[in-house]
């Protein structure tokens, strides 16, 4: 091989690479991950909302423990503001005041699976009864039926995505993780969320996890300089939609 062209491979080859890693970081970064590589664009959940209003989403996973939760929801009472709350059922057995609690309290409840299985490893039957075991709990709690599913994980394929909307559910996940999963301390978690929190964004938090009161009172003063915090019941769009392959739900035309 000439000296020339084997310049011009390296550089391609370092190029490639380069477009690689940006793919892959992005993914890490706002966790967007689909199983397989045979869903189109209506077979997505929604992870954003593209919007003109300065609008985002506070939402909570709670799968785990409760001691923090009545933490939570007076922070979240304290700046008058409401959010989605996807709630696991094995947790809703041990919690159902709490459960009235964050409907009382004007909250979003969604339905995030009744033993955090992940789905993408369960039949379309296992699936459907993950789904409907707990949007019964919820429903006998609350007296409304649920509409929002988020997969455990994150973790979407094609036959969750079918069962979903099979049984009617809008499926929803985020585009910005907060990591306070991670528990390395209050300042990650604020400098993460504000750098990259847009309009449309759904934030992702958990329950159960150290520092939520400190990083949740800095956070939400903070956003709400810049925006309205609302439950994904006003930022999702009902009707006349369509999502992109990011996940992205956009109003047609």
């Amino acid at each position: 091989m000439k000296k020339g062209q084997h310049k011009i491979k390296v550089f391609l080859s370092s190029v490639m690479f380069f477009i690689c890693t940006l793919v892959a970081s992005f993914g890490v970064i706002y966790g967007v991950r689909y199983i397989g590589s045979n869903m189109s664009p209506k077979e997505v959940p929604i992870n954003k909302v593209e919007t003109k209003e300065n609008k985002v989403s506070l939402t909570f996973d709670i799968a785990g423990g409760s001691s923090n939760i009545y933490d939570i929801l007076d922070i979240l009472d304290k700046y008058n503001v409401k959010a989605s709350f996807f709630l696991v059922g094995n947790w809703i057995d041990n919690n159902e005041e709490i459960v009235k609690e964050i409907k009382e309290r004007g909250h979003d409840i969604g339905n995030h699976s009744n033993s955090h299985a992940n789905m993408t490893e369960l039949n379309k039957k296992d699936m459907e009864q993950e789904i409907v075991t707990t949007s019964k709990k919820i429903e006998s709690i609350t007296g409304e039926k649920t509409t929002m599913y988020r997969p455990p994980f994150g973790e979407f394929d094609k036959n969750s995505f079918e069962v979903c909307q099979e049984l009617g559910y809008k499926a929803v996940k985020w585009d910005l993780d907060s990591q306070d999963w991670k528990e390395i301390g209050v300042n990650h978690v604020v400098e993460n969320v504000l750098k990259n929190t847009k309009s449309g964004t759904i934030i992702l938090f958990h329950g159960d996890i150290n520092y939520n009161e400190q990083y949740l009172n800095l956070i939400i003063k903070k956003l709400k300089e810049e925006y309205d915090l609302v439950p994904l019941s006003d930022l999702i769009y009902d009707d006349g939609y369509e999502i992109d392959s990011n996940g992205v739900q956009k109003l047609k035309g």
